[in-house]
């Protein structure tokens, strides 16, 4: 019999018969795909999914889920912290893939070298505007954001054709699409950032923005949507608007609104929220010039200094902000919050970065709150619609610049074993403001390419199987 022969007789093998190298046994699998909801078997073989079996498989290794849920591994679009110290927590939280995508990176060579070999979750990074402008402009930020020339001083026509020529140098080099922060460079026209959305729009690469404005204070946060909607639909590049609670604020129902009714009339434009009430920024950025009570809604002790916990007076803000440091903005209404998560358009992300045990619980807890808080307590959205959030929708948002995408999110044969498995009667978030870095509970194991990275509730020491998300490399 011929060696082509014997192949075919071992493929057309009933599963049931066949050995994988990890079988994850008696689990309620939800696969948003498929809105498969239902006990089933999943057998791993080279870090694929080779079958979903409604009968037993025989694995060289078993994992028995009874009493859990398995779900698509969590993708994190909006995640500063993209270090080790970041991924450990973001891995209990059930997060197999995040990605640095609003503010970005100047030298996506350099980025995506830097950790290689080092990644215990999947990672990615779009080319940043914020960068390429903080570079242009000459500005000695330490921090992610400008706080001089990148911020205040407006362009010349020199230089945004050099901001052009890194954004289409970054494109040409594999980045994610292209991160905006507009409203941290409010000197930045805006024909200079329409002339950053032709540059995508020609490599059909999608923008994720942080839009200019922020709550009902005018210019308010639906005039800064107009003008990314606008850009988008001049350019056709696809939009991503991040954290559209925290922009919005109170006015983010009517940005929903006016966001799902742009995508009724066919416009490729996106959204995503984290399920906090409160931000995170710098507080030497531009976001915190002379009328930002206001524009915010808050006053001095509604921000948190994040290095001592403390809450602002005006002395400390003015001596902090010379300083430069991160401060937390206690300032969501939580009925907004709830009714962003709840929503059909919005994807579940952190806007997520831990410093040296410092920073917003939403590093360590936010793909948890979710299936906790909002889906188990508040009954705010279903189990699967809240796994559709954090997996399914994100991977459709980037797979048509980066095609891996297309075998995350769901649970299918073909698709990546990036898997999480959580208790559906038990998961929630530890992290509190005090004590930002505590792991989320009821997520005993996290899978990525099929290699456990959480065991029974802890990190695998010493493996690294996270890859480079990354659009395909192109000829300058």
């Amino acid at each position: 019999m011929s060696l082509r022969v014997l192949l075919l007789l071992a493929t057309a093998l009933p599963a049931f018969s066949q050995t994988f190298d990890l079988v994850v046994a008696n689990g309620r699998v939800l696969d948003p795909e498929s809105n498969l909801d239902a006990p089933r078997h999943i057998g791993i073989r080279a870090g694929k999914i080779a079958a979903v079996s409604a009968t037993p498989l025989k694995g060289t290794r078993t994992i028995d889920a009874k009493g859990l849920a398995i779900a698509p591994g969590f993708i994190d679009l909006h995640a500063h912290g993209q270090d080790l110290e970041n991924q450990r927590y973001q891995v209990r939280d059930g997060v197999t893939s995040a990605l640095e995508l609003e503010i970005g990176t100047y030298d996506i060579d350099a980025w995506y070298r830097e950790r290689e070999g080092k990644r215990l979750i999947h990672s990615g990074v779009s080319v940043g505007h914020v960068p390429s402008r903080i570079q242009v402009m000459k500005d000695p930020t330490p921090t992610l954001v400008p706080t001089g020339d990148g911020a205040r001083r407006r362009s010349s026509d020199e230089d945004v054709t050099v901001m052009k020529r890194a954004i289409e140098r970054g494109l040409q080099q594999g980045a994610v699409g292209v991160g905006f922060g507009i409203q941290y460079t409010p000197a930045a026209s805006k024909w200079e950032i329409l002339e950053m959305f032709r540059v995508a729009g020609r490599f059909k690469a999608p923008v994720f923005v942080h839009i200019r404005h922020m709550g009902d204070v005018e210019p308010d946060a639906l005039t800064a949507v107009e003008e990314v909607i606008a850009a988008a639909s001049v350019t056709g590049a696809p939009l991503h608007i991040v954290h559209i609670t925290s922009s919005g604020l109170a006015q983010a129902p009517k940005l929903l609104q006016t966001i799902a009714e742009a995508r009724a009339r066919g416009l490729d434009i996106t959204t995503e929220c984290y399920p906090y009430t409160a931000a995170m920024t710098e507080l030497s950025s531009a976001m915190f010039d002379a009328g930002w009570q206001k524009v915010l809604g808050i006053t001095y002790p509604q921000v948190e200094w994040v290095a001592t916990g403390e809450r602002l007076t005006e002395s400390t803000f003015n001596s902090y902000r010379k300083q430069g440091g991160m401060v937390i903005m206690h300032m969501i209404p939580e009925k907004v919050a709830e009714q962003a998560v709840a929503h059909p358009i919005t994807m579940i992300a952190s806007d997520g970065i831990i410093q040296n045990g410092k920073g917003h619980p939403r590093g360590a807890g936010s793909y948890a709150r979710v299936l906790g808080y909002y889906v188990r307590e508040r009954k705010a959205l279903s189990l699967l619609d809240a796994v559709r959030k954090m997996s399914l929708m994100p991977a459709q948002r980037l797979e048509r610049i980066v095609p891996a995408m297309k075998n995350k999110g769901r649970i299918k044969i073909g698709a990546d074993a990036d898997l999480v498995l959580f208790d559906p009667a038990t998961v929630r978030d530890q992290a509190t403001f005090q004590k930002p870095t505590l792991p989320s509970t009821g997520i005993p194991y996290v899978l990525i390419g099929g290699l456990p990275v959480v065991e029974n509730s802890q990190v695998v020491d010493g493996k690294f199987p996270g890859r480079a998300l990354r659009a395909a490399v192109q000829q300058p």
